[in-house]
């Protein structure tokens, strides 16, 4: 089968397309055949040496949001049966998803549903449940509450604002100016152009802030919160220093695997309160093309992966 490994560490040069042994599922796993691969930037993260911190062994195969058919279920399987179309959220200490092939456990994937193609299902699963874990799990964020989400118009902001309307919150959120409308329609309540105005002089006592930038973003955002709320970041440790000082709780969260959370969240996109946003389609030998685009930071919407029967 087709694939795209790295054997080394380091910038877009390292992915290598190639041919790789097709894997066998265990008794406890399902073999997908992989349709879509979703590009995220934990994927070029990983590429550049973020692998190593966690321990993964070269070679890897990257990519961690699938959505495909299922090929083959082990023994012990009892969700799924052959034919089955799913989608979801695979650890890369197994495998990875930018392959034609891969395994799944049981508590990694979903049914995609009929009305959703598969393009636009790669496109849920690492956005909607880290945002899930993060404001659910971690803050949990109640109706009524308000939230900051910060960088609302990206991957995972944009996920943030839909399930927490869907929650019944009051949406604060940050974006440029050309991302007002986008992320008004997602269904913010306040939009905060961070290019003009300062967002720490205009918002103040919210229940929960939502940090996907870091750095000063994240640090000028404890004045904003109410005392006893709830800071959480998915790109780097909080001050617990600054979290005492404010009367906050403060975290940071990884995102996992969870099918029950996704299954949920299917729920909603199912009912409309989810949608996706595709901006780019590519072939899964373009890869470094669309690790160039996601590391440019400048793509509104998912880029994913196109995999052809090339086997």
């Amino acid at each position: 089968m087709k694939a795209v490994m790295i054997k080394e560490y380091g910038d877009a040069s390292v992915l290598n397309y190639t041919g790789v042994k097709r894997p066998e599922p265990k008794a406890d796993e399902v073999l997908v055949k992989v349709h879509v691969a979703a590009v995220n930037p934990v994927d070029w993260k990983m590429r550049d040496g973020l692998g190593e911190m966690f321990g993964l062994k070269l070679p890897i195969i990257l990519g961690c949001e699938i959505a495909g058919t299922i090929e083959d279920v082990g023994a012990d399987v009892k969700k799924f049966k052959t034919g089955d179309e799913v989608f979801g959220y695979i650890s890369l200490a197994r495998n990875g998803g930018y392959a034609e092939y891969v395994i799944a456990k049981e508590s990694e994937i979903v049914k995609k549903p009929e009305d959703i193609d598969f393009e636009n299902a790669a496109a849920i699963p690492v956005g909607a449940l880290t945002s899930w874990q993060a404001i659910f799990g971690a803050a949990k964020l109640e109706s009524g509450q308000k939230i900051l989400i910060h960088g609302a118009a990206g991957g995972v902001g944009s996920m943030a604002v839909q399930l927490a309307k869907a929650k019944g919150a009051y949406i604060v959120a940050t974006a440029s100016g050309k991302n007002e409308e986008f992320v008004k329609d997602l269904g913010a309540d306040e939009i905060i152009d961070y290019t003009r105005v300062k967002f720490e002089t205009v918002v103040k006592d919210v229940d929960v802030v939502f940090d996907t930038i870091g750095g000063d973003t994240q640090t000028r955002s404890f004045q904003v919160l109410k005392k006893g709320g709830f800071l959480v970041s998915t790109v780097s440790p909080p001050s617990l220093e600054s979290a005492e000082k404010f009367g906050v709780k403060a975290e940071m969260i990884s995102v996992q695997p969870n099918a029950e959370q996704l299954a949920e969240i299917t729920k909603l996109a199912e009912e409309g309160k989810i949608k996706t946003h595709v901006e780019t389609v590519l072939p899964l030998s373009e890869v470094k093309k669309a690790h160039a685009l996601s590391e440019g930071g400048h793509t509104r919407g998912k880029i994913v992966l196109q995999l052809l029967s090339e086997s």
